[in-house]
């Protein structure tokens, strides 16, 4: 997803002089809907096709949620009670309609087999999910940032080959091997960090960090490789072009000239690549989730899939589609406010 060309005041970037405030305000404010418009008219399509599968395949099953919950000793009068309780005995069309409708308005319905709303299950499991995404992203965004702006600088060095030698071995290894090596050395050859478990943030930031570090550094480590990767190759481009001749030529310092010019000009296509990246995150934290015995939503929609609790499950998906869709508004915000001058493809 692109940006809108346009010119901002001096007053605000140094660029644009003479853009008068009000419009440089109206063309903002029509870029930042049109990013919004493109990222809904994706993300809604996607929920309702995901919600419709699901439902689809619950329906091709041959297990009665209202059976198992009552177990082996229920009549067929228990059972028929059980579907009216939970309106599985209407038309499937019906139900997904109905479940869609109360949705909306922030009702996920309730557990077959635990008959709590699923929206309190979700809001117990989600600041795991988000605290550890969060911090996954801070960290991919440093270390990839870190290693890019270094092998652009370094322009063919010692560093740049250790770099490029260094992502394409990282990127052959999936999150979960790197998080059990991640245990074995720092959990069991060299004990200094739990290998699972979790301690909300709010109770102790520094217990949470302690049980938070080695997952998000497992989920960090693709994301960061094709941030480095996508910065290495974009800030040499710019470090060629004819404005950095000219700020050298004016005694600009090279700190200056990367930071306060080139970087920006670069950042683009990292940030491009952050946006795909965090989606990926969001999916292998299910994976995270297992190998450090982490309660979050994949293990929540894990037990839920098991027991064919539908409920659980669609609230669980709806969840994860709304976290993959406001990180990407938030990602091209950032590409808008960092590259104001991206072109946008014309319909």
């Amino acid at each position: 997803m692109t940006a809108v060309e346009f010119d901002a005041p001096a007053g605000l970037t140094g660029r644009g002089a003479g853009v008068p405030l009000s419009r440089w305000a109206a063309q903002w404010g029509m870029a930042v809907l049109r990013l919004l418009r493109s990222t809904l008219f994706v993300g809604i399509p996607v929920v309702l096709i995901a919600t419709i599968i699901t439902y689809g395949l619950g329906a091709l099953t041959d297990t009665n949620p209202a059976a198992q919950v009552l177990g082996e000793t229920a009549t067929p009068a228990d059972i028929d009670r059980m579907n009216h309780y939970f309106g599985l005995d209407r038309p499937l069309v019906v139900q997904y309609l109905s479940w869609l409708g109360h949705a909306l308005t922030g009702d996920l319905g309730r557990s077959y087999y635990t008959t709590l709303p699923v929206t309190d299950s979700i809001s117990q499991a989600l600041p795991v999910n988000l605290s550890i995404t969060v911090l996954a992203v801070l960290i991919a965004v440093l270390l990839g940032g870190a290693l890019g702006i270094g092998a652009a600088l370094s322009g063919g060095g010692w560093f740049d080959r250790g770099v490029t030698l260094l992502c394409s071995a990282a990127s052959t290894v999936p999150p979960f091997v790197i998080g059990i090596g991640l245990i074995v050395l720092f959990s069991v050859t060299v004990p200094i960090l739990p290998s699972g478990g979790y301690v909300p943030f709010s109770e102790d930031p520094g217990r949470w960090l302690r049980f938070a570090i080695l997952p998000a550094i497992a989920l960090a480590v693709e994301g960061a490789v094709a941030i480095a990767r996508q910065l290495r190759t974009s800030l040499v481009g710019e470090l060629r072009e004819n404005y950095v001749t000219g700020a050298d030529v004016r005694g600009l310092t090279k700190l200056r000239v990367v930071f306060g010019h080139a970087l920006r000009n670069a950042a683009g296509p990292a940030i491009t690549v952050l946006g795909y990246s965090i989606p990926q995150i969001i999916g292998a934290m299910v994976v995270a989730e297992a190998v450090f015995n982490l309660p979050g939503l994949g293990k929540l929609s894990l037990d839920a899939a098991g027991k064919g609790d539908i409920p659980v499950i669609q609230g669980v998906l709806v969840t994860m589609i709304g976290l993959v869709v406001v990180s990407n508004l938030l990602v091209n915000a950032a590409l808008l406010r960092l590259t104001p001058h991206a072109r946008r493809q014309q319909p």
